[in-house]
């Protein structure tokens, strides 16, 4: 029975943590006025006829912190990664000089930077919906050991440690909020 409620322990520590996984790179995408390369992660670049990230077709630099400079390994793939950018609706608009191209990344208003500090606690909050979830499932499965002869002592230890569980990982994702929180509004 012990190894039973370790797997269900151990399955939640690792549902948790793909949680905090995800919710890690919702907020990298989510830009606070300053250039950064994760930007501009998930763009598909038409790389003779296959969809490629942007990133294996080119190398991605910050030059300065308003600037994202994409450099093509191929130069005919200059045309390609522009209308990819384009097509990706981030709102960005690529400067191209034949050799390079740039995106400026222009400073956020008071009021767009409010809208972006509450569009990372929304994507915070789904990471908590995801951990009730879980903890939901992982005391459901207890509670179903329990019918099939688990001890009421080892249900509530168990049933504790998912609780413990959980507060660590939210823990986490408030910490993981403050730092984003502070990057947006720091001007």
């Amino acid at each position: 029975m012990q190894e039973e409620i370790d797997l269900i322990l151990d399955d939640a520590k690792e549902r948790m943590a793909k949680a905090i996984e995800h919710l890690d790179n919702e907020l990298g995408k989510i830009r606070a006025g300053k250039a950064n390369p994760k930007m501009l992660e998930g763009i598909l670049v038409d790389y003779y006829g296959s969809m490629t990230p942007l990133s294996q077709v080119a190398n991605l630099s910050t030059p300065d912190p308003r600037t994202i400079a994409i450099q093509p390994w191929e130069k005919q793939l200059i045309g390609e990664i522009e209308k990819a950018i384009m097509a990706a609706n981030l709102g960005f608009n690529p400067d191209n000089n034949g050799d390079i191209i740039r995106i400026n990344i222009p400073p956020l208003t008071e009021e767009r930077r409010k809208d972006l500090v509450k569009q990372a606690k929304s994507e915070c909050e789904d990471a908590k919906v995801s951990f009730r979830n879980t903890r939901r499932d992982c005391n459901d499965e207890l509670k179903r050991m329990k019918k099939d002869g688990l001890s009421e002592d080892l249900e509530k230890d168990a049933e504790a440690e998912v609780q413990n569980i959980t507060n660590e990982y939210v823990k986490k994702v408030d910490a993981m909020f403050e730092v984003k929180e502070k990057d947006i509004l720091t001007v």
